[in-house]
């Protein structure tokens, strides 16, 4: 690893530290892992990928109290590593458009690196590491695991995507589409494995709560 990626590693295993809610550094780590996996089999720009993999969180507005203070503080890390502006800017449009909130109206066209490192990130998202994450991020928010009396939304916007919802219904409004979404021919087929795995999980989960 370069000596600019160790140090933008360093920032953000100390950005994303005691974080309970399914994005901490071992998320971080994942995500790196798998760019670096789709970078072997997709030409992009590897510093530009994996700095935006190391980043993606670190200002994430579900994340964060104040999104426009944490881009800045990346920025200004960046810039004291030594990225070029362009660099920067690259990273930062990455970062900005890849989540799925992002792209809930609009879809956004990201850059070969960026389309990388959103597969990457939504890949974790998926399969038992996925299950985990979700109810994770359920319990630090206080969502109840299920209400079978609560329909999984259809129209989902920007607006009302954050709004308190139960985990397993969040299974069928984000999770479940993910893998048609993937950019690469490599996240689709791992994205349809993970799926299917969490379509059991789920199916298993209702049945149980079903005998209660």
């Amino acid at each position: 690893m370069t000596d600019k990626l160790t140090a933008v590693a360093d920032f953000a295993q100390t950005t994303m530290a005691g974080d309970q809610s399914g994005h901490g550094y071992d998320h971080v780590e994942r995500v790196v892992n798998l760019t670096r996996q789709l970078l072997a089999e997709n030409p992009a720009n590897g510093e530009i990928a994996l700095t935006a993999a190391y980043l993606h969180d670190c200002f994430d507005e579900k994340l964060t109290s104040d999104p426009d203070a944490a881009r800045a503080r990346v920025t200004e890390q960046l810039t004291d590593i030594g990225y070029q502006p362009a660099a920067i800017t690259a990273i930062l449009a990455i970062i900005d458009h890849m989540s799925f909130a992002a792209n809930l109206e609009h879809h956004q066209q990201l850059s070969p690196e960026g389309q990388l490192v959103q597969d990457a990130d939504r890949l974790d998202a998926l399969g038992a590491i996925g299950i985990a994450r979700t109810f994770a991020y359920g319990a630090v928010h206080g969502y109840a695991m299920y209400d079978p009396q609560v329909r999984p939304r259809t129209n989902l916007t920007k607006a009302n995507y954050r709004q308190p919802e139960t985990t397993i219904n969040h299974f069928y409004e984000k999770l479940f589409k993910l893998p048609e979404q993937m950019n690469t021919v490599t996240a689709r087929r791992l994205g349809n494995e993970r799926k299917q795995y969490m379509q059991e999980f789920v199916a298993e989960f209702k049945a149980e709560w079903n005998e209660l």
